[in-house]
């Protein structure tokens, strides 16, 4: 007998691969998607993160561009046109003074804004690098650089707040700095629990096999894994930096008349809430709705992007 008869009926088409009519095997392993496409899918099925996205993007635009539609300013007096309640003349009423709250609270809006994305973008690179080269040193490195995040986190927060306002004239640059001095540190530690867990990824260790030079294994590698991070940690800094500026700017240590933020609105109406109610429900509810919309949004991009909570 011979090999060719001891093998039998065996080809070599016995051994390719097996095709699926109908294109079964598309269906079977799914169409592939990338992960921002893959993000985004899961963000639009959470209805409540989309509202709040939503809220949030018409606060802003009206913010940006509804001063310009009007023939007033924020600043400009009208003496006999003191507290006139919200009609279609003036939609928000007006103040002690005779000045357009709709034109106040949208510049107020702005201001706010501005500060809350400074302050978290300062605290987010701030956070990013000093997360990421702490874990990616470790040794003696990374307990000095914890041991020094330990003592800023153990200075009580409004306490340094209250002393640089109290040191520097206030401002939009002061408000600014007085929250980021303590607000990265939160972001550090969050970044350097990530890269830790990177460092022992099969990825990482093969760049350093093949000689990555430190900066590349951290542009290329950690930092880009934990940009997922960086964007969830920003949706829920923004909230915060924005109700401090407008704590700031109600106890008097902020923005300060004749400017306006919705926490300097809320102070001046305070005074006069039972006579004038709308003078403080009106930025009130702008406030509320941005402090809670940016955590609602926040809440949701971490679930969509967060590898950990995919199905």
């Amino acid at each position: 007998m011979t090999a060719s008869e001891d093998r039998g009926d065996l080809t070599p088409d016995m051994f390719q691969p097996a095709e699926l009519p109908g294109g079964e095997a598309e269906t079977l392993a799914g169409t592939p998607v990338g992960f921002w496409r893959d993000a985004w899918r899961r963000l639009r099925r959470n209805r409540w993160a989309l509202v709040a996205g939503v809220l949030i993007s018409v606060i802003i635009l009206f913010a940006l561009f509804a001063p310009l539609f009007t023939a007033t300013t924020g600043y400009g007096q009208n003496l006999g046109n003191q507290y006139a309640t919200p009609s279609g003349d003036s939609w928000f009423g007006t103040d002690k003074f005779g000045r357009s709250m709709w034109d106040r609270v949208w510049e107020g809006t702005r201001v706010s804004l501005f500060i809350a994305f400074l302050a978290a973008f300062i605290d987010l690179g701030i956070g990013m690098f000093y997360g990421a080269i702490s874990a990616y040193y470790g040794g003696k490195v990374d307990n000095v650089m914890q041991r020094i995040v330990e003592i800023v986190i153990g200075i009580p927060n409004l306490v340094v707040l209250i002393l640089v306002m109290l040191f520097l004239s206030p401002g939009i640059l002061t408000i600014t700095l007085a929250l980021t001095i303590t607000g990265w540190t939160a972001s550090a530690r969050l970044i350097r629990g990530q890269v830790l867990r990177l460092k022992e990824e099969e990825f990482f260790l093969a760049a350093r096999v093949l000689g990555a030079r430190t900066w590349r294994l951290l542009s290329k590698h950690l930092i880009p894994n934990v940009l997922y991070l960086v964007i969830i940690n920003l949706m829920l800094t923004v909230p915060s930096a924005i109700f401090f500026e407008a704590f700031l700017s109600f106890i008097g240590l902020g923005i300060s008349p004749p400017d306006a933020s919705l926490g300097s609105l809320i102070n001046s109406a305070a005074d006069t809430m039972q006579y004038y109610p709308y003078l403080l429900i009106i930025p009130a509810a702008v406030l509320s709705v941005l402090t809670i919309g940016f955590r609602v949004l926040g809440d949701g991009l971490r679930d969509a992007l967060d590898p950990r909570l995919r199905r």
